[in-house]
């Protein structure tokens, strides 16, 4: 099984060791990665955390701030999560794929997911045991699974669709959803948290500044830094916890083809 992890916004860079990230020691992801190594030996679960700049620069920041904008972070690590499942598909033809993602990681999970689903992925869908996505940007509140239920509210991508700015685009609800993989696409995202539920009010085009602002201030919010701590089930579960488990979960019950 190839697990593919690609963390958020501020959480990774482009240099980082995708066995042994370092580039942010509190990466949320790493409560995903750590007990999936620590589980299973390698040869039955490659865990490959996405290396990529994870930035969202401030494209109205006078003076500018000096970061990768959100739309190079975003292609970047997109490309790069991209490329790892084709050259693993290609050498293994029987590897299957969970993949997980955390804010910008999880846009950018989602986007191969609805790719894939589409039958326009670097995979066919029957390869993939499972996504989830904690806190995606495009959440529209229909598509895939919500953990642990319905949860009013967009992602701010959805609220703000239509938005263009340079470096910032925001793309709206993923056309088609998840398709094929709508029934194995979970999506776990907190009240309260602007970038998975935006109210239809909250971010607006009608004032740009205002919603840049709220939109890069709700990337470090508490709610959005919640994740470690956000009860999911009765039983006390995390969100990070549940998602540990649910992988594990695929992983212990995935095929056991016979290596050459």
């Amino acid at each position: 099984v190839q697990v593919i992890a690609i963390p958020g916004t501020w959480e990774s860079s482009s240099t980082d060791d995708p066995y042994n990230p370092t580039a942010n020691p509190v990466s949320l992801m790493l409560n995903v990665t750590r007990p999936l190594q620590e589980q299973f030996p390698g040869s039955r679960a490659d865990v490959y955390t996405v290396p990529y700049v994870a930035q969202f620069s401030n494209p109205i920041a006078l003076p500018p701030d000096g970061q990768q904008s959100y739309n190079n972070s975003r292609t970047e690590g997109k490309n790069v999560a991209v490329q790892k499942m084709s050259d693993v598909a290609a050498r293994c033809p029987l590897t299957n794929f969970v993949m997980a993602g955390f804010s910008q990681g999880a846009v950018i999970s989602g986007d191969i997911a609805a790719d894939i689903g589409a039958g326009n992925g670097p995979i066919s869908a029957d390869r993939v045991l499972g996504v989830t996505l904690i806190a995606d940007g495009r959440r529209d509140g229909v598509s895939g699974t919500d953990v642990p239920g319905p949860l009013d509210g967009v992602g701010a991508e959805v609220a703000l669709g239509g938005l263009d700015l340079p470096g910032i685009t925001m793309t709206g609800r993923r056309d088609g959803g998840f398709g094929a993989l709508d029934d194995r696409t979970n999506q776990i995202c907190a009240p309260g948290d602007l970038i998975c539920a935006s109210p239809s009010d909250g971010l607006s085009l009608r004032n740009i500044p205002q919603s840049i602002q709220i939109l890069i201030g709700a990337a470090g919010n508490p709610v959005h830094a919640s994740y470690n701590s956000f009860v999911v089930d009765g039983s006390g579960t995390t969100a990070t916890q549940w998602t540990a488990a649910w992988a594990a979960d695929l992983i212990e019950n995935a095929p056991t083809p016979p290596h050459s």
